[in-house]
């Protein structure tokens, strides 16, 4: 079987068998997935990628500045 590279995790650092639970979640609390994915997920993973260190603080401004602007 071969392996590849799977493109959410490339844009979003969960793998897609994990990003299916997290839309069942959405779902469940009526919350818009596509919104979630690229206003919390998509940060998220920014943020992670950049070696931050990722505090209460700093996600609680990631979840603030989402909400904000939805």
């Amino acid at each position: 079987m071969e392996k590849t590279l799977d493109g959410t995790f490339m844009h979003y650092g969960i793998r897609g068998s994990d990003m299916n639970i997290i839309r069942q979640i959405c779902e469940k609390n009526e919350v818009d997935f596509e919104w979630f994915k690229e206003s919390v997920l998509k940060e998220y993973h920014t943020l992670k990628m950049g070696n931050k260190e990722l505090t209460d603080h700093i996600l609680q401004k990631l979840l603030d500045r989402a909400l904000k602007n939805k």
